[in-house]
C-alpha cells in the first residue's frame, strides 16, 4: 500500500488546526474566567527571543496552507488581518482550513517529484522536491509552531493536555 502525498498531509494539518483552534477556545475562556488580559497571552513568551503564541498560531496556519498548497501546485492565498486577538486567530484557522479543505486530492499524485521552490529569488532560495519537502521540512516545521503555542498555553496556567493537544483523530 502505498501513502499519498495527500493523505500525509492533509489529514494532519486538519487535526492539529483544529486543535490549536480548541486550544485557543480554552485560552480565551481561561482569560475571560481568571480576569486575565487576553494579550497576556497572545503576547506570551518562553524566552524573550521567541515568537508569541499569535505569531507561532499564524505560523502554523502559513505552514499549513503552503506546504499543501505548494504540493498540490495551488495558488497559495493571501490572508490578510492583524491576528491580534482570539477571534482574528481562529478566524485565520477557520480560513486556512477551508483553504486545504478544498484541494483536490488528485492534484497530489505528482506531489513527491514536483520541485518546490522556497523563497525564490532570494539568498536563502531553496529547491527541493514534494516528498521531502513535506516530510523533513513542512511537518517538522508545523509540528514545532503548534506545540510551542500548546505549551506557551500550558505554561500560562490554561488546563489543557496531551488531549487537546492531539484533537479529533
Amino acid at each position: 500500500m502505498t501513502l499519498s502525498l495527500h493523505a500525509a498531509s492533509v489529514p494532519v494539518f486538519q487535526q492539529l488546526l483544529g486543535s490549536l483552534d480548541q486550544l485557543l477556545a480554552k485560552a480565551e475562556a481561561h482569560a475571560v474566567e481568571h480576569k486575565i488580559d487576553a494579550d497576556a497571552l497572545l503576547q506570551a513568551r518562553l524566552f524573550p527571543d521567541m515568537f508569541p503564541l499569535a505569531k507561532q498560531v499564524v505560523i502554523a496556519c502559513d505552514f499549513a496552507r503552503g506546504v499543501s498548497g505548494r504540493l498540490a501546485g495551488a495558488e497559495l492565498p493571501v490572508l490578510e488581518g492583524d491576528n491580534k486577538n482570539f477571534a482574528d486567530l481562529r478566524g485565520l484557522i477557520a480560513a486556512s482550513l477551508d483553504f486545504i479543505g478544498g484541494l483536490d486530492p488528485a492534484a497530489f499524485e505528482a506531489a513527491g517529484s514536483r520541485e518546490i521552490v522556497l523563497r525564490p529569488g532570494t539568498p536563502k532560495e531553496r529547491r527541493m522536491e514534494g516528498q521531502p519537502y513535506l516530510l523533513h521540512y513542512g511537518l517538522p516545521q508545523f509540528f514545532f509552531h503548534v506545540t510551542t503555542a500548546y505549551d506557551l498555553l500550558r505554561h500560562n496556567g490554561v488546563a489543557v493536555g496531551k488531549r487537546d493537544y492531539m484533537g479529533a483523530y
